[in-house]
């Protein structure tokens, strides 16, 4: 990914944050030489700095993605920026966002108990508190069926790339004029975007 020096995202919580909290990649590897792109949830355990998931078996991805590098993008939130926001017209509009990349090498698992666990941590981690559902409860025939449906796999990480393109390469007066115009939208991602660049400004103590 190309990421210029102002814009590397190099605090490992705060990926490790984004990868958790926008979960749902996507996943790149190559299929009789094309790109091929499957999106689907991915849970990450830093304990063993891997990322788990699972295809539906006829996907045929899973034949040989697991003899190649695989990357997984985490798309964080994106907002438009207009010149019209700025103190002068002479400029150009832009885009800022955050996105992770995960690079690494996949395995199949075969293990029903490793997978059970997968799924049981995936369902655990998407259903609410309040959610009467819990994925032990439901019928173990039915569970296993449903298994022979998918294919599980772990991505055994070898590196992982931030960028977090938030105006920092503008004074801190226009960034304050961008966050005030995000703040004033009714997207959550435009919300996202102005509480990011506003933490840069306060951390830098230009806020």
């Amino acid at each position: 990914m190309y990421i210029p020096t102002h814009f590397k995202l190099e605090d490992e919580a705060m990926i490790h944050e984004f990868i958790e909290k926008y979960s749902f990649a996507t996943l790149i590897s190559q299929h009789n030489g094309v790109p091929y792109a499957t999106h689907l949830p991915l849970a990450f355990r830093k304990t063993e700095n891997a990322l788990y998931g699972h295809f539906a078996r006829p996907n045929q991805q899973w034949k040989d993605a697991v003899n190649q590098q695989v990357l997984a993008i985490f798309h964080g939130p994106h907002s438009y920026i207009s010149p019209s926001w700025y103190e002068t017209m002479n400029a150009v509009p832009t885009w800022n966002y955050v996105s992770v990349h995960v690079y690494g090498k996949m395995e199949i698992i075969e293990d029903q108990q490793v997978i059970f666990k997968s799924l049981n941590e995936m369902v655990g981690k998407y259903e609410t508190a309040s959610s009467p559902y819990n994925l032990s409860e439901v019928d173990a025939s039915y569970i296993d069926g449903m298994s022979q449906g998918i294919v599980a796999f772990k991505i055994n990480i070898t590196k992982i790339e931030g960028k977090a393109k938030l105006s920092q390469n503008h004074p801190a007066e226009r960034q304050k004029l961008i966050i005030k115009q995000l703040e004033n939208s009714t997207q959550q991602d435009d919300q996202e975007v102005a509480a990011l660049m506003k933490k840069n400004l306060e951390t830098e103590g230009r806020f």
